[in-house]
């Protein structure tokens, strides 16, 4: 019995133990989830862009997709309305001439229901004129085609002839939706339409304002938070682990460029290239090396901005495909060939030292001037601008004064496209390394690029996108010849 009693007081004891150890922990945890969310709602804002962001967003000075499809709305009351008004008719037995004989030419309040057809004429005419046309940015006008549209089918409804309606279920949806529509178009563009535009419009002018803000908000490792796929859960770092950390930032990498090996590059090799494919090759890359050099000798560019170290960003504007074309020169200390070379030579190391990228790899090898390679780009513009990826044809030339490795992106059906990787296009890119005089660890160094980056993108925030990574590029490329 005393053994037994022991046992029982040992079992009571172990599962209060057990109690207070679970309300502990629960407690920590409830304390670091609170730390948590607290630290997501302050940060998810700059680095994550929400999809009302983009809707409310307006490229060009064209209307925003919110807006547009405020503008459809009102188009689809207007014909709902007018398809009841023919349903009201069909069913009590008049044809289209009679209607409009009877409801229109012979008018009167207490037996036409075509004046609702008329109030949702007026109200499309009004609202399209003030948001569509004018882009007005109040709720003043839909407010009021709204309060008078319902005072109008109150008064209706008094007014109207009940008793020459036979069976009035459908003239009572008339007024009812006639009721309904203004009041559903007034909540959207108060609640949806004027914040989303709001809130576009003023983080667009956040980010042309500031010339050199970073392109990824808020981001403490650029490669972890904007890496071209989805999560498939929800992660976090405990609140006592550094941010940063060595190890995680090796083993995240790792992990990536094997998750991005598995899921791009096919476990079959590439097929052999033929004659006639490798000497289209080398027709368009002497193309290719004739055009860079052309825009490298051309006078045709624009100033855009004169960086603090000396470096120019230059711009200029072709007809469409090409559309804008940008050029950074600056002076970096390196003789040009080892410059160029190294850049093109070591292409798979990129991703090490240039952040703009994720992944590079040499598809295949058309002689040792000549190559075929993909590249892919993590996310830019705080997010607008999603992860891309290209295939590009790289050649490199002694022209002239100018050490080039010049680029433009194929076609390569062999390379399945990514999921959640839109597949750009480059134009045009030139790296082209200029002799200086009476330097032999100097040159001055030259960027050109032409990118159609596929999707819709602000046409703003592309060109700032883009100026952005021409100056990051710059740098990247400084720090590592210096470390070379």
């Amino acid at each position: 019995m005393d053994i037994e009693r022991h046992a029982g007081r040992m079992a009571e004891d172990e599962r209060q133990i057990i109690a207070a150890a679970e309300t502990l922990l629960s407690g920590s945890i409830n304390s670091q989830r609170s730390s948590y969310t607290q630290q997501s709602i302050t940060r998810t804002p700059d680095i994550i862009l929400s999809e009302d962001l983009i809707a409310g967003a307006m490229q060009n000075g064209r209307m925003s997709n919110v807006r547009r499809f405020f503008c459809l709305f009102v188009t689809f009351d207007l014909l709902l309305t007018f398809l009841m008004w023919l349903i009201c008719t069909m069913i009590a037995g008049e044809s289209v001439e009679s209607a409009f004989v009877n409801q229109v030419v012979h008018y009167h309040i207490k037996t036409s229901l075509f004046d609702i057809v008329m109030t949702a004429v007026c109200r499309f005419t009004v609202l399209l004129l003030f948001y569509a046309l004018l882009h007005l940015d109040h709720w003043i006008i839909v407010a009021l085609s709204t309060a008078i549209t319902c005072a109008f089918l109150i008064a209706k409804v008094f007014l109207f002839d009940w008793s020459t309606c036979s069976q009035p279920v459908f003239q009572v949806l008339l007024i009812l939706t006639s009721f309904i529509l203004p009041w559903v178009e007034a909540w959207f563009f108060d609640i949806r339409v004027l914040p989303q535009e709001t809130q576009a419009r003023n983080w667009f002018r956040n980010f042309a304002n500031n010339e050199r803000a970073p392109l990824l908000r808020g981001a403490t490792s650029e490669s972890r938070q904007y890496t071209g796929y989805e999560p498939t859960g929800t992660f976090f770092t405990p609140m006592d682990s550094s941010d940063g950390s060595d190890h995680e930032e090796e083993s995240f990498r790792t992990s990536r460029r094997l998750s991005v090996a598995n899921e791009v590059f096919p476990s079959k090799p590439l097929a052999k290239l033929t004659p006639e494919m490798i000497e289209d090759y080398k027709r368009k890359a002497n193309v290719l090396v004739q055009n860079c050099h052309d825009l490298l000798r051309s006078e045709d560019w624009q100033i855009e901005n004169i960086m603090s170290n000396g470096d120019i960003i230059f711009y200029m504007d072709r007809p469409k495909p090409e559309g804008r074309i940008l050029k950074i020169e600056g002076i970096i200390e390196a003789p040009p060939g080892i410059l160029v070379n190294k850049l093109f030579d070591e292409v798979e190391l990129s991703p090490s030292w240039n952040r703009l990228l994720t992944e590079s790899k040499k598809l295949q090898c058309i002689d040792e001037n000549t190559d075929i390679v993909y590249q892919a780009t993590s996310a830019q513009g705080g997010g607008i601008i999603g992860a891309r990826d290209f295939v590009i044809l790289r050649h490199r030339i002694q022209y002239g004064n100018y050490y080039i490795s010049s680029g433009t992106s194929v076609p390569l059906k062999s390379l399945p496209n990514r999921n959640n990787v839109v597949r750009a296009e480059n134009n045009l890119t030139c790296c082209a390394a200029e002799r200086l005089p009476n330097e032999e660890n100097k040159c001055r160094f030259t960027w050109i690029i032409n990118t159609n980056l596929k999707g819709w993108i602000p046409q703003k925030i592309v060109d700032k996108s883009m100026s952005t990574a021409l100056v990051d590029f710059m740098s990247y490329v400084r720090k590592y010849m210096d470390d070379m």
